[in-house]
C-alpha cells in the first residue's frame, strides 16, 4: 500500500501530460485506483489471484462502474509495464462486464421550439432585461452549436468575432475543433455583449470568475418549467443531444458531427443514429446512385436491366 501513492502521482501525470485527461477525470482515476487498492492490499504488488478478488466485490455495482474501473486499473498497469516498474501485467484478471451504451434524453423540435418561443417573449420588450439576453445568447449557443456546459459558461469574452460564423475551442483532452455559429446565436450574443464590462476576461461573466456550470443547469430547467415541459427531461447536455440529434435528422453527415461535438471517437456519434432508422432507410432509398433504377424480370426473377 506504502508504493500506491507515489506510483498513482505518476500514473496521473502521465495522464494529464500525455493524454490531456482533465481534472474530473484525473479525480475519477485517482478514487478508482485507491479504493481498489484498498480491497486487495495495495496495487503495486497485488498478483492476478487478488485483482479477481475484485469481480466480488464489485458485484452489487453497475456494469457501467465496473467497466470504468477496469478500465481505470488497466491503464494504470500498462503503464506500470511500460515505465518498467512492473514486469508483468496482472489487469487480464480483471472483470469485463457487457455494457449497453445508454440512449440519448432528446426533445422534440417542438419543445425546443416552445423555449424558444419562451426567450422571444421575454426579450419582445423595448428594453429587455440584461439577464433574458444573457439567457437567450446561453440557450442560442447550447443548442445551436451543441457546446458542452463547462466549454459554454468558460467562453472567453472574445471568443466570438462579429466577422467570423464559427470559433476555435478546446475541449475535452486539449482537443481542438472548429465550431460553427449560427447567425441566431451571433445576434444573440451581440446583443448581450453589451452589458458585459470591457475589462471582463469572460463572456458570461460571475462575480470573480464565469457563470458556473450549476447555475447553468438552473437556469436551464427554470427555462424549461417556465415552458411546460418537465425540468428533470431537460438540461444543458440533454440541449446538446437535441442539437446532435435535431442535426442528424436534417441530413447532418456524421463525421461533420463528430468533428462539431468533439467526440474522439465516431462510435461515440453513432449513438444518435438511434433517433431516426426510418428516415435513414428513406435517405438510402431516396439518394443511393441505384435508387432511380429500375428493374424488370427475367424469368420471374427481379433483375436490373
Amino acid at each position: 500500500m506504502g508504493d500506491d501513492a507515489a506510483l498513482i502521482d505518476r500514473f496521473l501525470e502521465m495522464m494529464a501530460a500525455e493524454r490531456g485527461a482533465s481534472r474530473n477525470t484525473l479525480l475519477a482515476y485517482r478514487a478508482d485506483l485507491t479504493g481498489a487498492g484498498e480491497i486487495v492490499g495495495g496495487l503495486s504488488s497485488a498478483t492476478r489471484d487478488r485483482l479477481a478478488e475484485l469481480t466480488t466485490a464489485w458485484a452489487e455495482l453497475a456494469a457501467s462502474s465496473v467497466a470504468r474501473k477496469s478500465s481505470a486499473l488497466r491503464a494504470f498497469y500498462a503503464f506500470l509495464e511500460e515505465e518498467g516498474l512492473r514486469a508483468d501485467n496482472p489487469s487480464s484478471a480483471l472483470p469485463r462486464p457487457v455494457t449497453r451504451r445508454s440512449l440519448p434524453k432528446i426533445l422534440s423540435t417542438q419543445e425546443v421550439d416552445s423555449l424558444f418561443a419562451l426567450i422571444a417573449g421575454k426579450l419582445a420588450v423595448e428594453h429587455p432585461a440584461p439577464l433574458d439576453l444573457r439567457l437567450s445568447a446561453l440557450i442560442e449557443l447550447l443548442y445551436g452549436s451543441g457546446l458542452r456546459a463547462t466549454e459554454l459558461v468558460s467562453l472567453p469574452r472574445r471568443a466570438l468575432a462579429s466577422d467570423r460564423p464559427f470559433l476555435i475551442l478546446k475541449g475535452k483532452g486539449a482537443r481542438e475543433r472548429l465550431v460553427p455559429i449560427s447567425d441566431r446565436a451571433r445576434a444573440a450574443v451581440a446583443a448581450w455583449l453589451h452589458h458585459v464590462p470591457a475589462d471582463s476576461l469572460w463572456l458570461f461573466p460571475s462575480g470573480k470568475s464565469h457563470v458556473s456550470r450549476i447555475r447553468l443547469y438552473q437556469m436551464v430547467k427554470a427555462l424549461a418549467a417556465a415552458a411546460g415541459i418537465a425540468p428533470e427531461r431537460v438540461s444543458p447536455h440533454v440541449l446538446r443531444h437535441a442539437f446532435a440529434t435535431h442535426l442528424l435528422e436534417g441530413g447532418a453527415d456524421l463525421r461533420a458531427l463528430q468533428s462539431m461535438l468533439g467526440h474522439a471517437d465516431i462510435g461515440t456519434t453513432q449513438i444518435y443514429t438511434h433517433v431516426d432508422s426510418r428516415r435513414l432507410v428513406e435517405l438510402v432509398n431516396s439518394r443511393h446512385p441505384l435508387a432511380g433504377m429500375t428493374h424488370r424480370r427475367v424469368d420471374g426473377d427481379v433483375s436490373p436491366p
